[in-house]
């Protein structure tokens, strides 16, 4: 097998912002698998927070290149095992050759990855639209731009209830709210009962990720569920985040592709937990994987193609009615030119 490394700008329809980083473009890595005639592809967003570049990610992407050079298709946990001591402190790049991997296995069966795994896309929840943090004004005007039933309002300002109340009077569409581990305790549990009355259907990672003693007290008096995105990176993390939140948000880049993430979504159910994948702003090619997971989901957050101002691939047609799949194996994921 060999691999092709894409570097490419994606370029937002609007400023994003959230409580620590905003951006007008997202740079992104597309990893092309590619076996004789067939290849695969896959995607992961540079992040600085993270410290994933693209110089580190294509240097582990690099190191990955000699253990597959005499190999053709092989399982992808299989691949995933035999490659992750290059990607270890890297899972942004090994997420990129991990979904690439699983539409190469898929094309390999003629069949889409939705259908490999036998799950039913007539069960996929809706995804949110994201706002990101903005002016009220611009806040609304994005909400009208896009009118959409289900919001995630990014929060994390020194002003986020009157943000909600004021959101609030021009849509009925059901919100949910990320502060991105911008309050304490005390600001979550209260402001919990007011946002229950606004509409709101959950609180994504109210407290920073390391304060366990806040988000006992948070899950033991908040009265709106609470799941864990920064608190759940990892495999491991799912059973440190169990008595702590309701919930888990998987980012698949972050734990290192779709292998990972669907271990870390069964662990999470087995303990009773609801899950979610999240998304990074992404282009169609990592929205379509996601999207082949999200029947086995409660929530799903895959709008990054959305808020692109130009996509660099075509993939899933994400509706208000349901998800749209193109007519091709794997996850439907295909490059447009120039």
């Amino acid at each position: 097998m060999k691999i092709e490394i894409l570097v490419k700008e994606l370029p937002l329809k609007h400023t994003f912002t959230i409580a620590h980083q905003s951006r007008d473009v997202q740079t992104t890595i597309i990893v092309r698998l590619l076996d004789g005639d067939e290849y695969g592809l896959g995607e992961s967003t540079t992040n600085p927070f993270y410290g994933m570049t693209v110089e580190n990610m294509t240097a582990a992407l690099e190191a990955a290149k000699p253990l597959l050079a005499d190999e053709s298709i092989m399982h992808p946990e299989i691949l995933w095992e035999k490659t992750k001591a290059v990607f270890a402190g890297n899972p942004f790049a090994q997420c990129a050759l991990d979904i690439a991997a699983w539409d190469l296995f898929a094309k390999k069966q003629r069949k889409k990855l939705y259908d490999f795994w036998g799950f039913d896309p007539k069960d996929i929840p809706l995804t949110n639209f994201t706002i990101g943090i903005a002016t009220v004004e611009k806040m609304v005007a994005k909400m009208k731009e896009f009118d959409w039933p289900l919001y995630k309002i990014k929060l994390g300002t020194d002003h986020d209830m009157e943000i909600i109340r004021e959101l609030r009077k021009h849509t009925d569409a059901t919100f949910r709210i990320d502060a991105n581990c911008a309050w304490t305790a005390e600001q979550a549990i209260r402001y919990s009962e007011e946002l229950k009355t606004l509409g709101v259907e959950f609180m994504e990672q109210p407290l920073g990720k390391d304060d366990l003693e806040g988000m006992k007290e948070v899950l033991k008096h908040s009265v709106l569920p609470v799941m864990a995105d920064e608190s759940c990176i990892v495999e491991s993390d799912v059973k440190k985040c169990h008595g702590l939140f309701h919930g888990i948000n998987v980012k698949l880049v972050k734990a290192g592709g779709i292998t990972p993430g669907l271990r870390m979504i069964r662990e999470a159910k087995s303990l009773g937990m609801k899950t979610m994948v999240g998304c990074m702003t992404e282009s169609s090619v990592g929205i379509s994987a996601i999207a082949h997971l999200a029947a086995i989901l409660d929530y799903v957050d895959m709008d990054g193609a959305m808020l692109l101002a130009k996509d660099i691939a075509t993939g899933v047609e994400i509706t208000t009615d349901g998800v749209i799949f193109p007519d091709r194996p794997g996850t439907g994921a295909k490059m447009l030119e120039g």
